[in-house]
C-alpha cells in the first residue's frame, strides 16, 4: 500500500511540473445546510415510560469553506473544510484537498470513505429514514446501518474517471481514529482501514439505473454491502444490503449483523413522498422500522420535510422496545 502511495503522489507531482502559475487565486465561498426539527415519540420498553424521550425539538447545522483553481494545463485543486454548527467534541467534520483532472480525482485529508460515498440505498426523503438516519435521536432504537462507514479518517482516496456510467473508488486511513474524541494527530490507537466501492449510474429512456458494490477491511474483520436504485418516470424504487463480520473494528457486540432496506418514492413537481423499510439482525436481537417521509420544496434551498415513523426491536440482553413519532421541520441549504 505505501509504494502505492508513493508512485500515486509521484504521478500527481509530475503533472503539476513544469506549469507556470498563471492560474487564478483561490477564493472561498461559504456553503452548508441548516436543520431545525419538532416533533413526538411514543415508545414501551427499554426503561422509557410511554410518554417516550423529551426531546421534541432537534438540529443539526453545518458551515462549509470551499475554495478551487485550475491550473495551466486544466488539473482543478481545491479544499474543503466543514465546520459542525453544534457539538460537544470535534467541531471540524471534515477537511480535506482533492485534485481532479483526466486521470480521476485524488483526495487527502479528514473525509469519508470511498465506500461511504458511493453506496447506495433506498429512496427516502423525509427527515428520519430507517437506514443510519436519526431515529435514535427520537427514540431509544437500534440504528439499522447497510454501509456501515469508518466515519471521517484521515485518509487518501482515488476515484477513477466515469466510464460508460461506471466508477471504482478506493480509500485507505492510518490506524490515528482520526473520528474519535482522544485523537491527538501523533499516536495511533486503532486499525488501518481499507475501503472500496464500484458504482454504475445510467440514464436511459425514461427510467435510470444506479448500482453499488462497496465495503471496508479493517486490520481483522470487514463489512461489505450492495446497493440498487431504480427509476421510472417519478417513481424511484429500490433497496440495499450490508453484512457485517464479528470481529470488524467497529463491532462493539462481537456479532455477526445483517441488515438490509426497501423504499419507494414519488415525485411530482416540488413536492416528493417515500416509504422505506428497514431490517437489522444484531445477533442479540433484531429491529424494523418504516418511515413515510414527505419534502416539499418552498424555494431556491428551503425546503419543509416530514416523517412520521414506527419501529419494533426485539433483544435477548435488554427489554424489548415498540414505538412510533412524528417529526417536522425546514431544511436550508445554502
Amino acid at each position: 500500500m505505501k509504494k502505492i502511495l508513493v508512485a500515486s503522489t509521484a504521478l500527481v507531482a509530475v503533472a503539476f511540473a513544469g506549469q507556470a502559475s498563471a492560474s487564478e487565486p483561490i477564493k472561498l465561498s461559504v456553503g452548508g445546510f441548516m436543520e431545525q426539527w419538532a416533533g413526538f415519540s411514543d415508545e414501551d420498553g427499554a426503561g422509557i415510560d410511554s410518554e417516550g424521550r423529551p426531546n421534541a425539538f432537534q438540529s443539526d447545522t453545518e458551515v462549509h469553506f470551499d475554495g478551487s483553481t485550475t491550473l495551466d494545463n486544466g488539473i482543478e485543486i481545491g479544499a474543503t473544510v466543514q465546520l459542525e454548527g453544534e457539538t460537544s467534541d470535534d467541531q471540524i467534520d471534515a477537511q480535506y484537498l482533492y485534485v481532479n483532472g483526466g486521470f480521476g480525482r485524488f483526495e487527502m485529508g479528514k473525509n469519508d470513505s470511498a465506500a461511504d460515498a458511493m453506496g447506495i440505498i433506498a429512496p427516502a426523503v423525509g427527515p428520519v429514514g430507517v437506514n443510519d438516519g436519526d431515529m435514535s435521536n427520537w427514540v431509544d432504537v437500534y440504528l439499522i446501518d447497510t454501509v456501515r462507514s469508518s466515519g471521517t479518517q484521515n485518509r487518501v482516496t482515488y476515484y477513477t474517471p466515469i466510464l460508460s456510467g461506471f466508477r471504482a473508488g478506493v480509500s485507505f486511513a492510518d490506524d490515528s481514529q482520526a473520528n474519535d474524541e482522544t485523537y491527538n494527530g501523533i499516536n495511533g490507537a486503532g486499525d488501518n482501514i481499507a475501503s472500496a466501492g464500484l458504482e454504475y449510474l445510467g440514464d436511459f429512456d425514461g427510467w435510470s439505473l444506479g448500482l453499488s458494490a462497496t465495503g471496508e477491511e479493517s486490520g481483522d474483520g470487514a463489512w461489505y454491502g450492495f446497493g440498487a436504485n431504480v427509476g421510472v418516470g417519478n417513481f424511484t424504487v429500490g433497496g440495499s444490503y450490508g453484512h457485517t463480520e464479528d470481529d470488524y473494528g467497529l463491532n462493539e457486540d462481537g456479532q455477526d449483523l445483517d441488515a438490509f432496506d426497501v423504499g419507494v418514492s414519488y415525485t411530482m413537481d416540488a413536492a416528493s413522498v417515500s416509504l422505506s423499510y428497514g431490517y437489522e439482525d444484531f445477533g442479540t436481537g433484531d429491529v424494523q422500522a418504516v418511515d413515510l417521509g414527505l419534502a416539499y420544496e418552498l424555494g431556491a434551498g428551503v425546503a419543509w420535510q416530514s416523517s412520521v415513523f414506527w419501529f419494533d426491536e426485539k433483544n435477548d440482553t435488554d427489554p424489548d422496545n415498540d414505538g412510533y413519532g412524528a417529526v417536522t421541520g425546514i431544511r436550508l441549504d445554502f
